[in-house]
C-alpha cells in the first residue's frame, strides 16, 4: 500500500510475525497466572480456549490468535516513551477481555468452530462458556488494579469503557439479524463499538500504565479505533469469502448466521438489479423455516448478488480508507521512529491479512 509519508517506508521492513510473536511471547506467561487463578473447572475450560491444552487436557500447541492487541499494548507503552514491559499488564487484560467476548459471542452466534477446533461451548457446555467468559472479564480489571498506581486506575477506566461499548456493539449485532434492513452508518457505528473500542484502549493502554497524558492516550486511541473499523470490514469480507482452511470456520459463515455485516450492508444500499433481488431473497430467508438446511449453491448464490451489487468492493474500500486515517493519527503524537514503524506495519497487516 503506498505510503503518504515518507517515514511510513520503514513500515515495509518491519517483521511483523516476529512483533506479533513479542507480544505473545512477553503477555503469556502473565496470561496463564491470571487464568490459574481460576477456580476448577474454569482454569482447564479457559485454558482449552486459549489453545493450551486439548479437550482432554492433554499439552497443546493450539492456534491461540494473531495476538494484535497484545503487540498493540507492548507499541503503545514505547510509543509514551516507556518499556514495552511496562505494557505487559494492559496487553494481559485487553487479552482477557477480548476472550470473554468470543466465549460469549461464539455461544451467542452458535458457532461451533474456532481456531480450526470445537468451541468453549460445543466441548464444555453452555454454562462452562458463560462463566468462564465472565472469569476472564474480572480477570481483566484484577490484573490492572492490583498495580496499585494512579495510572493503573486511569488505564482500568478505559478498559472498562472499552468493554461496554464491545457488549453495546453485540447487542447492535444481534438485533441488525433480525431486521431486513439496516443503514451502513449503523453497521460502522455497531463495528466502531464491537471491534475499534477494544483496539483503541489496546494502543493507549500501555501509554497509559507508562504515563502518558490524556491527550496522547486519546490520540493513540483514535488511530486504535479506525485501525478496528478497517481490521472489521476485512472480516466481513472473510466471513463471506474466506478460505475456511486460513480462517478456521465454514463457508459462507456470516451469511449462514444471517449478519447484517458491511458488504451486505452496501449491497442492499446500492440499489440495482443484484441489490433488489439480494433484499428479496433476505427477506424470504428471515422467514423461512428451511434456512438452516439451505445448500452451498444458495448461499453462494447470495453471496454472488452481494458482489455484483458492489458490496465486496465497497467494504474492501472502506478497509482502505479506515487504514488511512488510523495512519494519518498517528501524526499527532511524538514516538521513536521505529515505534511508529512498527505501528504503521500492523496497520498495513490488518488489511492485507487472509484469516
Amino acid at each position: 500500500m503506498p505510503s503518504a509519508n515518507p517515514a511510513d517506508d520503514t513500515a515495509a521492513d518491519v517483521d511483523i510475525v516476529a512483533l506479533l510473536e513479542r507480544g505473545r511471547t512477553m503477555s503469556t506467561p502473565v496470561l496463564r497466572a491470571a487464568v490459574d487463578r481460576l477456580a476448577p473447572p474454569m482454569d482447564t475450560v479457559a485454558a482449552y480456549h486459549f489453545g493450551w491444552i486439548d479437550a482432554e487436557g492433554r499439552p497443546s500447541d493450539g492456534d491461540g490468535g494473531k495476538a494484535v492487541r497484545p503487540a498493540l499494548a507492548l507499541l503503545s507503552a514505547e510509543a509514551a516513551g516507556a518499556s514495552p514491559e511496562t505494557g505487559i499488564p494492559g496487553a494481559v487484560a485487553v487479552e482477557l477481555v477480548h476472550n470473554f467476548s468470543l466465549l460469549h459471542d461464539d455461544l451467542m452466534d452458535g458457532d461451533e468452530q474456532r481456531r480450526h477446533r470445537d468451541t468453549v461451548w460445543k466441548v464444555h457446555g453452555p454454562a462452562q462458556a458463560i462463566l468462564v467468559g465472565d472469569a476472564l472479564f474480572a480477570l481483566a480489571n484484577e490484573v490492572l488494579l492490583e498495580l496499585g498506581t494512579v495510572d493503573a486506575g486511569r488505564a482500568t477506566r478505559r478498559l472498562t469503557t472499552a468493554t461496554r461499548k464491545l457488549i453495546d456493539g453485540q447487542a447492535q449485532d444481534i438485533s441488525y439479524e433480525h431486521r431486513e434492513r439496516v443503514t451502513v452508518e449503523e453497521c460502522l457505528e455497531m463495528e466502531g463499538n464491537k471491534t475499534g473500542a477494544l483496539l483503541a484502549c489496546a494502543v493507549s493502554i500501555g501509554a497509559v500504565l507508562g504515563g502518558a497524558d490524556d491527550r496522547t492516550a486519546d490520540t493513540l486511541e483514535a488511530y486504535g479505533y479506525h485501525l478496528g473499523l478497517a481490521f472489521q470490514a476485512v472480516d466481513d469480507l472473510l466471513g463471506i469469502w474466506g478460505d475456511p482452511v486460513a480462517t478456521g470456520k465454514q463457508t459462507w459463515s456470516d451469511l449462514r448466521q444471517r449478519k447484517k455485516s458491511l458488504p451486505v450492508v452496501a449491497a442492499l444500499a446500492a440499489g440495482g438489479p443484484a441489490s433488489q433481488h439480494l433484499g428479496e431473497l433476505l427477506a424470504a430467508d428471515a422467514k423461512s423455516n428451511e434456512f438452516d438446511s439451505f445448500s452451498e449453491e444458495e448461499f453462494a448464490t447470495r453471496a454472488a448478488l452481494i458482489e455484483e451489487a458492489g458490496g465486496r468492493e465497497w467494504t474492501s474500500q472502506e478497509a482502505r480508507r479506515q487504514h488511512a486515517i488510523a495512519v494519518d493519527a498517528l501524526n499527532g503524537v511524538e514516538m521513536p521512529p521505529h515505534v511508529r514503524a512498527q505501528l504503521v506495519a500492523l496497520a498495513d497487516f490488518v488489511v492485507v491479512r487472509k484469516r
